[in-house]
C-alpha cells in the first residue's frame, strides 16, 4: 500500500474512523498497520511532485542514473 495521503487514502481513513471513533485514531491505526511511518505522517503527493519537478528542471541537468526513494523514512539507511 502506498504511504501517500491521497484522496483514496483519505476515504479509507474516513471509513476506519467510523469504527475507530476519530479520524486521528483511524490514521494512527492505518499507520500502525503499515508498520509505522518514521516521520509520523503519510507523505503528500505534492512532495513527490516537487522532486519530479526538480528532476526535470535545468537545475538537475547533471543528475543521471539516480534512484530516489520516497518512503517517509521506512527503509533504513546507514
Amino acid at each position: 500500500m502506498s504511504k501517500l495521503q491521497t484522496e483514496a487514502a483519505d476515504r479509507m481513513i474516513d471509513r476506519i474512523a467510523s469504527a475507530a471513533g476519530s479520524r486521528e485514531a483511524a490514521l494512527q491505526e492505518l499507520m500502525n498497520s503499515l508498520g509505522g511511518i518514521p516521520i509520523g505522517r503519510p507523505g503528500l503527493p505534492e512532495e513527490v511532485a516537487e522532486l519530479a519537478a526538480f528532476l526535470v528542471s535545468d537545475r538537475a541537468a547533471s543528475i543521471t542514473g539516480s534512484e530516489y526513494v520516497i518512503d517517509d523514512g521506512t527503509v533504513p539507511t546507514s
